[in-house]
């Protein structure tokens, strides 16, 4: 058995979850691969059998990554194993996850299924997986409000039939880290097998509990925690991954043990998963907000002035913070602009070295000093335009009357085609979101539009993020400028997009 904690993460599954939160194609690409880069043990690329979409995703992230396992969940079902094995088969590591729920809420209220039936599923399903996995992972849905004697004897079914991997999902955040650690050890304690089995923690965080149950599990033997990169995930989210590994590293006086993690990749990992989400980290959040490595008071800022570690208990180099930019500017050469990249961990063809530079000089002649979060800002968003199904070529604005605001926007999809339309509305945003929606030719519903700096200042540039919802389906949109106006008319096409994306059939588009 490996001595380290493993880290398995579900951003890709469990993650995507999160309301309005649609990852696309080529972002889900791109997560897996920082995530083999943060260096997680196992990535849980999604569910198969649920969609084509999602087969194909999970297949793509499975022949890309060289070293970490890729996993693929499926329900004690026969085909849902069966598209996992498809999906991940060309992987260096495939895994498969099975599950079914074990507690009396969701036997009697969700399944309809008895006791005997529910062992006999997963003898059935576990030995089926067996087959085809020579790992086989296994979750008891809703572990924590199961009743024990059951809950060890589906486990110990779920061992006998070939499971070398048991998880116990707290589902519902639930439990409390005393009663939680007790599972870990009283499993361990009644288990009995012939071959080596690791115990996982898979926490949500209703109660605001997750990360301090997964450790609690940890106290108690688990060898793996479950959980998502900023503890994104349905309802309040999983266990923030990031929190866990630094709580490792840090007290590995108490815990004895560490992950794999390359701790130095957190934040660029934190920073794209956010972006790509449309969820902003909260400043004040552990490890990666804004405000972790910030002091306000005067007594604090004295004592960090004297000795970082009087108030600090990691250094922000640690997990990939720079506390110390060198900003560039407008007289910054080519040279200059490269060694950043290859400082900030960007490996850019010269090609594409060219185009960055060009868009780096536009900023520069817009603002005093491009620093390292405008640079990030500038790659991201680069790239968000270049794989992007359609692009703003154009947009126009102009006062009508009676505080009406009139926009003319024209978009260019991939084969190089434009479309275009005009509309009026009470301010700029509302003319422009409704020219957009004409375009598109779809009723939409703006749920949330927020305005984040990418640095601080009057001249910084402008991240602006958009939720909408499109025939009950929510998407999300995120565009960058040093104009408002055209990063929120960005974030809307990149919206739509999402929804062309996910669609099943695809709207036409008029002139």
């Amino acid at each position: 058995m490996n001595s380290h904690i493993q880290i398995f993460d579900t951003t890709l599954r469990d993650g995507e979850q999160t309301p309005g939160v649609n990852f696309s194609f080529d972002e889900r690409l791109k997560i897996a691969k920082q995530l083999e880069k943060w260096g997680v043990d196992i990535i849980e690329a999604g569910f198969p059998a649920s969609s084509t979409g999602s087969f194909k995703s999970v297949e793509a992230i499975s022949q890309a990554l060289t070293t970490t396992a890729v996993c693929g969940l499926a329900r004690c079902v026969k085909k849902d194993i069966d598209a996992v094995y498809e999906a991940t088969k060309s992987a260096a590591k495939p895994r498969i996850h099975v599950f079914i729920a074990t507690s009396p809420i969701h036997r009697d209220s969700k399944l309809l299924m008895s006791k005997e039936q529910v062992i006999a599923s997963i003898k059935e399903h576990v030995s089926y997986a067996k087959n085809y996995f020579d790992v086989v992972q296994f979750s008891p849905e809703d572990a924590t409000r199961t009743e024990l004697p059951f809950l060890i004897e589906c486990v110990q079914t779920a061992v006998d039939a070939g499971a070398s991997v048991i998880n116990i999902p707290d589902t519902v955040g639930f439990s409390y880290p005393k009663e939680y650690g007790e599972i870990f050890k009283t499993l361990q304690d009644s288990i009995k097998t012939d071959h080596d089995v690791i115990y996982s923690a898979h926490c949500h965080d209703d109660l605001g509990l997750a990360v301090a149950n997964s450790m609690a599990a940890i106290e108690n033997g688990a060898k793996r925690i479950e959980g998502t990169l900023n503890g994104i995930g349905e309802r309040a989210g999983n266990t923030a991954l990031e929190e866990v590994a630094l709580g490792l590293y840090v007290r590995q006086d108490h815990y004895g043990n560490q992950t794999k993690i390359n701790l130095a990749e957190t934040k660029q990992t934190s920073d794209l998963i956010a972006r790509f989400a449309g969820l902003r980290v909260p400043r004040n959040k552990a490890i990666v907000g804004q405000n972790a490595f910030s002091h306000e008071s005067g007594i604090h800022q004295d004592g960090v002035l004297k000795n970082p570690e009087t108030y600090e208990i990691m250094t922000p180099q640690l997990v990939g913070v720079k506390t110390t930019e060198l900003p560039l500017g407008k007289l910054s050469g080519k040279h200059a602009f490269s060694e950043k990249l290859i400082a900030l961990g960007y490996d850019v063809n010269p090609e594409e070295q060219k185009a960055l530079f060009k868009q780096f000089k536009i900023i520069a002649d817009k603002k005093k000093a491009v620093t390292d979060r405008d640079i990030h800002a500038l790659i991201q968003g680069t790239e968000h335009e270049q794989n992007a199904i359609y692009k703003v070529e154009t947009l126009q604005l102009q006062f009508v009357s009676n505080g009406l605001q009139s926009a003319v926007v024209v978009i260019k999809d991939q084969d190089g085609n434009t479309s275009q339309d005009s509309s009026i509305g009470t301010g700029s945003i509302v003319a422009i979101y409704n020219a957009i929606d004409r375009i598109f030719n779809r009723e939409t519903e703006l749920i949330d539009y927020r305005i984040d700096s990418v640095t601080e200042g009057t001249d910084a540039q402008a991240e602006v993020h958009v939720q909408i919802k499109i025939n009950d389906q929510i998407v999300t949109g995120v565009g960058i400028d040093h104009d408002i106006l055209l990063a929120s008319c960005k974030s809307y096409v990149e919206a739509h997009a999402k929804y062309v994306a996910h669609s099943t059939t695809e709207e036409g588009m008029h002139s």
